[in-house]
């Protein structure tokens, strides 16, 4: 047995179906060449046939990175696997996921399919798969509630098919380390040909247990992928959290023996750069990138910290990616030092116009700002991203609060290529300015969160605000930053909105793993 894991990483496909974490073709783009950076050995771009906008983020991708293989989820069924393959045209390695659900419940519920329906439709698409590349990958999805005896039927025929990973997902979380290590070990027992092919874990999160599942799944189960996803970004609790699998085998090494290709120096970057284009924040004590994750309060602690760091820390800092953030740019900077910190923030624009436009901004933040950090930089950035051509944009904006006094917002904004000029009260000054807005854009949207975080540690910091939307069913999440928080939430609101304007990037995966 190989003593190599393979790292998958789904942020962009299984990580966007967390409700408002869709993500643009840009901003797609952006993270993996993070995760390219951060040396993943898979990244699953996208679920091809569910949207004409997904599909060309995928052939983006393909086109973009070179060293990671790039994967394209699909249904078993012929029109997924063929649109899988025309997105991954252009990679210089390609892989196709494809799968079934094999639970009783699963099988009846949703399928409506018999078992024997159920095992020639997965044989066949692994057949079909085998047409476009050599690398397939197969799901028997809701495999932990799966009967065993099933499974074994059904993994050996996908194997015998061509299928070369075997990926055993716990898609709604319901799995124990124990069993879920001993059921994987069990079916590789059983299965002749399991030997024919790498076997993967997919792990959710609902009972807090899918890193302990994946890492059993490998320790006892032999499994030699472990697919997750950056900050543990998914829908419901969340997936397998990337950097805290990676890290324990780090941190573990003599236990678990186990070597990934990894640069751990690029995790923060990747977590911070994730959690700035979905607009969910990362908790403070979240392990290995969260903000309080070295910091230490007690003073016992900070005792012997100071006298021998291994102490209280089980890791170093420096090698997950985090620094000092010494302030490295002002307004005295000049064009080059902001394109080469752009370049070391994993940040590549297109064109030279781009590059102007960015700078132009900085300079501007950095006449109302002093000290520029990184993320003021990444927002700065992602917020020219979204702005270009999008159909609500902020142009001035009004404000009075006085004690005793209802609030007021005179807002004005950009819609469809008109200025428009509202008027609002509100309980608050962010009400205020909502209901400004709505009296105009009338989206009869549902305001379902609003969150405030500093992007950088100064009481000059931005604040970045996040609003989440909820209209007939869709959710989105609009983020925005501004030193003023007032101004950073009219930018945020309008930036959700946009999003629900823009039908084709409703959150497009209609299937689950």
């Amino acid at each position: 047995m190989s003593n190599r894991l393979i790292i998958f990483d789904t942020t962009l496909r299984d990580g966007e179906q967390s409700p408002g974490a869709s993500m643009t073709k840009e901003e797609k783009i952006r993270i993996a060449r993070q995760l390219e950076k951060l040396r993943v050995d898979v990244i699953e771009a996208g679920f091809a046939a569910a949207s004409p906008g997904d599909f060309e983020a995928i052939r983006a991708i393909a086109a973009t990175v070179k060293d990671s293989t790039i994967c394209s989820l699909s249904r078993a069924n012929d029109r997924d696997i063929a649109r899988a393959a025309e997105a991954l045209e252009p990679a210089a390695r390609k892989r196709i996921h494809t799968f079934i659900a094999t639970s009783p419940l699963h099988m009846k519920m949703k399928l409506r399919m018999e078992p024997e329906m159920v095992l020639e439709q997965a044989r066949l698409a692994v057949r079909f798969a085998r047409q476009f590349t050599d690398d397939i990958e197969f799901s028997p999805e809701d495999g932990s509630r799966s009967e065993e005896d099933f499974l074994c039927r059904v993994l050996e025929g996908v194997i015998a098919e061509g299928a070369t990973t075997i990926n055993f997902p716990d898609t709604v979380g319901y799995a124990v380390p124990e069993l879920f290590g001993e059921t994987i070990r069990r079916l590789r027992e059983r299965i002749p040909n399991s030997d024919k092919a790498i076997w993967s874990v997919h792990c959710h999160n609902d009972l807090g247990l899918a890193v302990a599942n994946s890492l059993a799944g490998v320790t006892i189960g032999g499994a030699r992928q472990v697919e997750c996803t950056i900050n543990g970004l998914g829908e419901r609790a969340g997936n397998t959290a990337l950097e805290e699998v990676v890290m324990a085998l780090r941190t573990r090494g003599a236990y678990f023996n186990l070597e990934c290709g990894i640069d751990t120096t690029q995790i923060v970057p990747a977590s911070k750069m994730v959690s700035q284009i979905t607009g969910f924040a990362v908790q403070p004590n979240k392990a290995v990138v969260g903000a309080n994750a070295f910091a230490h309060a007690s003073g016992i602690h900070q005792d012997g910290i100071l006298k021998a760091r291994e102490t209280y820390e089980i890791m170093r800092a420096e090698d997950v990616g985090w620094t000092a953030n010494k302030i490295v740019l002002g307004k005295l900077s000049g064009r080059n030092a902001f394109k080469q910190r752009l370049q070391e923030l994993g940040i590549e624009l297109e064109s030279e116009a781009e590059l102007n436009g960015a700078f132009a901004r900085f300079k501007d933040l950095a006449d109302r700002k002093a000290e520029i950090f990184d993320e003021d930089i990444m927002a700065l950035v992602s917020t020219e991203e979204r702005e270009e051509g999008e159909h609500y944009r902020l142009v001035s904006l009004a404000q009075r609060s006085e004690t005793g006094e209802l609030p007021h917002a005179r807002v004005v904004f950009a819609q469809g290529g008109r200025e428009v000029v509202c008027e609002g009260t509100g309980d608050g000054p962010v009400d205020a300015i909502v209901n400004a807005i709505e009296s105009e854009a009338k989206s009869g949207a549902e305001l379902v969160l609003f969150s405030i975080a500093a992007i950088s540690p100064s009481s000059q910091s931005q604040g970045e605000v996040t609003m989440r939307l909820s209209q007939a069913g869709r959710i989105v999440n609009g983020v925005g930053a501004d030193p003023d928080i007032v101004v950073a939430s009219a930018k945020a609101y309008l930036a959700a909105l946009n999003k629900l304007h823009a039908k084709e990037r409703v959150n497009p995966q209609t299937e689950r793993i």
